[in-house]
């Protein structure tokens, strides 16, 4: 495992919390290279060892930072670039295939059910070429009870309401209010759940 200290972790994840860009020369930029580092073992540890439920919740303990429920369910293969950015809810379903860009923050509430292939972004880059190293990070925040169908992205800065659902192949570029279906590319408000 690399070398970086809660302290300059704590610190990262403030600054990237807050959205403030962060350039490749920026000194946080090392610590999150360190913590990606650390992942890419454990992402690896989790996609190739024949793991059990519990086992599997270990893991992604470690690489988020966080204790996570007995109800957390996750099918590898799983990667995300950083991992220490991400809150699961409780009685979380991730289906395999999930990659997760988490520098930004990821919020995903109890009971969401998350479909084959997801893609979850929350890193920009500046469109001036002279700037396109800087990250520009934002979060995406499930609530509760969402299904995201299979093989869907969510860009940065989208939030979807409780027990909304996102049709198989969208791409979610807006927010999502709650108990609605959205589908499409880019992702619309199609209908409404009833309860």
């Amino acid at each position: 495992m690399s070398e970086h200290s809660p302290q300059r972790l704590a610190e990262l994840l403030r600054h990237l919390n807050q959205g403030l860009p962060l350039a490749a020369e920026h000194p946080l930029h090392e610590v999150m290279s360190a913590v990606a580092a650390d992942n890419r073992m454990l992402t690896t540890r989790l996609n190739t060892l024949p793991l059990d439920a519990a086992e599997i919740r270990r893991i992604m303990e470690q690489i988020t930072g966080t204790r996570l429920d007995e109800g957390f369910r996750l099918l590898p293969p799983f990667t995300t670039d950083f991992g220490r950015n991400i809150r699961f809810g409780r009685g979380v379903f991730v289906n395999s295939g999930a990659r997760f860009q988490d520098q930004g923050g990821i919020e995903i509430g109890d009971g969401c059910f998350l479909g084959h292939n997801l893609v979850i972004a929350t890193l920009n880059h500046d469109l001036r070429p002279s700037k396109r190293d800087v990250l520009l990070p934002a979060p995406v925040r499930l609530g509760e009870g969402v299904w995201v169908g299979a093989n869907t992205t969510i860009l940065p800065g989208v939030s979807i309401g409780d027990y909304a659902a996102i049709a198989a192949g969208s791409v979610v570029t807006r927010d999502v209010p709650a108990m609605t279906v959205a589908a499409g590319v880019p992702a619309r408000v199609i209908k409404e759940i009833q309860r």
